[in-house]
């Protein structure tokens, strides 16, 4: 042990002087130096190091702002509270409709009306430091920043909800380290500028909620309590604000909701993030264990609302017309804002396209409320009597090719239906129909489709440029015979229904009876005027090059054809003293404060003077009252001063009826899609009855609802200007004498500046006779008692007002029977008229016609004295008395024939002879006198035909 103790004692004494030794000494010296020299060294490193990551991450930090402008409060405050919000949908009288459609929805509310619940709930899930953090929290980010570098498996959100706002409304989704350094930025920028409660109500209105219970998708908190529970915002409990709370982090795997609405079958997800939310709460002691564990047990699912009919689903049309028109009125107030006018605007394809695409997405995301002018009680009503009408008429077919497959289809293709109510003085579309059934076509039939209007072009494209040009009054003479109006064809065009010709009419007779030929005779006088001008100041929008010149257009022949609410809307111009007032549907738009955006000012067009609107006007009552449309009155449940028209379309493809009356213009539309023709009869009404049944039951409907509106107590006054005016059926001028003698003086309203002012110089006073149902002149020798007084038409005067021969008039309207018009002569062939045979039974005496063509009467004589004379037109027989009777033939020239043979009526019995005579009694026959000479043949008069009376 001792010889231990020495052995470490003698090697401590050898280390110490070791440490004695110089050169040992020096070796640590140069030693210690050498360490702390790299200590000190280290520590700079370290130090340096340090100070180089910071100035290189502020220098990085620097570098991914360095784009980002300095934004001002007014241009934060703007970009933060710009949310996307969903329009909204008024009926006429502020009566809600819904929201216009958009793929998100989204609907503003105030954070005073938000739940206190809910508000608690989304600061205890999203940002727990809310109100005491100045807009980052830099411990989060940091964590989140070591998460991105070491690729963590465990990502933590490092945002705010100022930067989650900032994130939603100036910036993107971009993941990037330059996005995230903007992103804190613009956030610490915010805090400065903004309350805590400004930004929180931001957030509220911008977060996404994932779907509706009409499986649109859904943005802010009054948008999820509507769509999701039914209610505000505001009266939500606690587990349904936990549940909307919880939506944000991912709203389409927690909403309740698929895209088509249903509820879906797997709830869970949802509710374990309720359950994550409350927890939350209850640790931030934003709620008590009791209100806790209450919530957690509550049944959530109870809670969720069906699925329920978006508006476009319950009023499609409605919805898509009053979005396709207020796009349409804000394309314009765009481009107003920023100096573009409306006729600048129109005339530039593209840039119309650009401010409409601005405007669509306007009305889709700044939250307007949008009034429209449609009655919502009288469109219903319309959409009932539509469903219920009886009498469209069959089905028809139509086939089609699958755009997908290629395959060529057939399908039925119903009668379809379009109507349209407008208001005269203002324009404003009442009501309308767009067809029966949505699901099955979507085509509106009342603002979209394009059909040929018919002869209710007649009054709009003839009659009233006519009147307006002073051509043509009501009691204008019109030829109603085949006419060859078409350049280039040999055929007589066009034709009246049905094929039949009524010779002379009036302007007022032809629109009332609707014949074509007088129509297109009327259009072709005035065409080179271009009358469809008047159609496009009557906004028709689809007028061609072709539709000017083109004949056929008179009977509505236009190359595209016209919507219901144009040729509806034109119609009221009539009742409107000649202004034409736009039909629209969009009454005013305001912004989301209430100013006004948007406000519909009435700016009437004028087309035709006053006197024009009311003499067309008037025609038009007749229409009704003895015309086409007749059949309305008895299924009309109310009496108005009604002016309108029918029409046809070729081949009978469109049906229609349009009327106006002192407030109101109503037209209706029936056909096939798929043009063809309707059924001429179907359930005992023809096409056009069936159509005018539909007119008056939709009108009755709206009678029900606004009897005040559409049956107005008054009638459409006459304006100044207007005269009763006498003239002569035949030329339209001034009724001579001759015309007086020949009852062809008629009367009818007058504009005063086109009154007669010309005496009638068209024809003559003369003499005929009727032959086989024609009339020809008399010749001066023709007998008077077979000569009728009537006017002769001077062929060249018709030429020139009718532009027709004379000799191309084969009948007459009413009141033109006696008229004479001059044709081939009706020549005596020559030689006496054979004697008739005649026979008596009982007092009768009758014989047959004569085979010869110059016979024109009879005369019958009783003992050689003439006691009767009868007219070759009229019955071959003669009611004898007592006595002896023979007839004898006349033809034009006098000549008359040999007497007949005779026979002797009402003979007394012989008298009885003496019993002791043996002599026969005889009785001689008492022969009758010789027939009186015939008279002195003279010479052939004017040659010439008569055409018979009108049908």
């Amino acid at each position: 042990m001792k010889i231990e103790k020495s052995k470490y004692s003698d090697k401590l004494k050898s280390f110490i002087q070791l440490l004695k030794d110089k050169q040992t000494v020096k070796k640590a010296r140069i030693t210690y130096q050498v360490l702390w020299n790299l200590v000190l060294i280290f520590i700079i490193v370290i130090v340096l190091g340090i100070s180089f990551a910071g100035g290189l991450g502020a220098g990085y930090f620097a570098s991914l702002v360095k784009n980002e402008p300095i934004r001002s409060y007014d241009s934060m405050k703007k970009n933060i509270y710009n949310y996307e919000e969903t329009s909204e949908l008024y009926f006429a009288n502020d009566v809600y409709l819904g929201k216009l459609y958009t793929d998100l929805e989204r609907e503003e509310v105030k954070l005073e009306n938000v739940s206190q619940d809910l508000i608690n709930a989304v600061v205890a899930t999203e940002d727990e430091y809310f109100y005491e953090h100045g807009g980052i929290v830099p411990k989060a980010i940091l964590r989140a920043v070591f998460q991105e570098v070491t690729n963590s498996s465990v990502q933590s959100g490092g945002s705010t909800l100022t930067q989650q706002l900032i994130k939603n409304q100036i910036l993107t989704n971009e993941v990037s380290f330059e996005r995230k350094a903007k992103e804190i930025l613009l956030a610490l920028r915010l805090e400065k500028f903004f309350s805590k409660e400004e930004i929180l109500e931001a957030y509220l209105n911008v977060s996404t909620f994932g779907r509706n219970s009409s499986g649109r998708n859904i943005a802010g908190v009054q948008s999820a309590a509507k769509g999701i529970f039914g209610k505000d915002v505001s009266d939500l409990n606690l587990p349904q604000a936990a549940f909307i709370a919880g939506l944000p982090q991912s709203p389409f795997g927690y909403t309740p909701y698929t895209n088509g609405g249903e509820i879906k079958q797997n709830l869970e997800p949802g509710i374990s993030r309720m359950k994550t939310v409350l927890n939350r709460m209850y640790t931030d002691d934003k709620i008590t264990k009791q209100q806790y564990e209450e919530a957690i047990a509550y049944d959530i699912t109870k809670d969720f609302i069906t699925i329920h009919e978006n508006p476009i689903e319950q009023y499609p049309w409605v919805t898509i017309e009053i979005e396709k028109r207020a796009t349409e009125v804000m394309t314009y107030v765009l481009a107003e804002k920023d100096g573009i006018t409306k006729e600048k605007l129109d005339a530039d394809d593209v840039l119309k396209e650009k401010y409409t695409a601005l405007a669509d997405r306007d009305i889709r995301q700044n939250g307007y409320d949008i009034h429209s002018t449609i009655n919502k009680d009288i469109y219903d009503r319309f959409t009932e009597v539509v469903n219920n009408f009886r009498y469209y008429g069959n089905d028809k077919t139509k086939t089609y090719t699958d755009p997908e497959t290629g395959e060529v289809k057939t399908v039925s293709d119903p009668v379809e239906t379009g109507a349209i109510l407008i208001e005269n003085k203002t324009g404003r579309i009442i009501s309308f129909v767009g067809g029966r059934d949505y699901n099955r076509e979507q085509t509106n039939h009342a603002t979209s489709a394009k059909r040929s209007n018919g002869s209710t072009m007649k009054p709009l494209l003839v009659y009233a440029p006519a009147f307006e040009q002073g051509t043509l009054s009501p009691g204008s003479i019109l030829p109603d015979v085949p006419l060859k109006l078409n350049p280039g064809s040999s055929k007589p065009w066009p034709t009246n229904y049905g094929g039949a010709t009524h010779g002379l009419v009036t302007a007022r007779e032809a629109l009332a009876k609707s014949y074509n030929i007088p129509a297109v005779k009327a259009y072709v006088d005035i065409i080179d005027t271009q009358p469809a001008q008047y159609l496009e100041k009557m906004g028709f929008t689809s007028l061609t090059e072709g539709d000017y010149v083109n004949r056929s257009a008179a009977l509505g022949g236009l190359t595209k054809g016209v919507s219901v609410e144009e040729n509806t809307n034109a119609f009221g111009t009539f009742a409107n003293g000649g202004q034409f007032i736009d039909a629209y549907m969009i009454e005013k738009i305001t912004d989301k404060e209430g100013n006004i955006v948007y406000q519909h000012q009435v700016t009437p067009v004028p087309v035709f003077s006053p006197q024009t609107a009311y003499l067309t006007y008037d025609m038009l009552r007749d229409v009704i009252s003895g015309g086409t449309a007749t059949s309305v009155n008895g299924r009309l449940k109310f009496s108005s001063d009604w002016a309108g028209k029918t029409g046809t379309g070729q081949d009978y493809k469109d049906s229609w009826f349009v009327a106006t009356n002192p407030n109101v213009s109503f037209g209706v539309w029936n056909g096939y899609d798929e043009p063809k023709p309707l059924e001429l009869s179907y359930k005992g009404l023809s096409y056009g009855v069936r159509n005018i049944y539909l007119w008056a039951d939709l009108m009755n409907a709206a009678y029900d609802i606004a009897p005040e509106l559409v049956d107005p107590s008054e009638t459409l006054p006459m304006p100044e200007g207007i005269v009763t005016r006498t003239f002569c059926a035949v030329s339209g001028g001034i009724a001579t004498e001759a015309c007086s003698n020949a009852g062809l003086v008629r009367t009818d309203l007058f504009n005063a500046k086109f009154v007669p002012t010309k005496s009638d110089n068209s024809f003559e006073s003369g003499r005929f006779v009727t032959i086989g149902g024609k009339k020809y002149l008399a010749l001066d020798s023709t007998p008077s008692e077979f000569v009728q007084s009537g006017v002769i038409l001077d062929s060249a005067a018709i030429q020139k007002m009718l532009g027709i021969s004379a000799n191309q008039l084969a009948s007459y309207s009413s009141g033109l029977s006696n008229a004479i018009v001059p044709n081939a002569s009706l020549k005596d062939n020559g030689s006496a008229p054979s004697a008739p045979g005649i026979s008596l039974s009982g007092s009768t005496i009758t014989w047959g016609s004569s085979s010869e063509y110059d016979i024109v009467g009879y005369r019958v004589y009783n003992g050689g004295q003439r006691v009767g004379t009868i007219k070759v037109d009229g019955s071959h027989s003669f009611q004898a008395g007592i006595g002896t009777y023979y007839v004898t033939a006349v033809d034009i020239a006098g000549n008359e024939s040999a007497p007949s043979n005779y026979v002797t009526a009402g003979q007394p019995p012989a008298e009885p002879v003496d019993s002791g005579s043996t002599d026969e009694a005889v009785t001689e026959p008492q022969q009758p006198a010789a027939p009186p000479p015939a008279p002195e043949t003279g010479e052939q008069g004017t040659q010439g035909t008569i055409a018979p009376p009108a049908q």
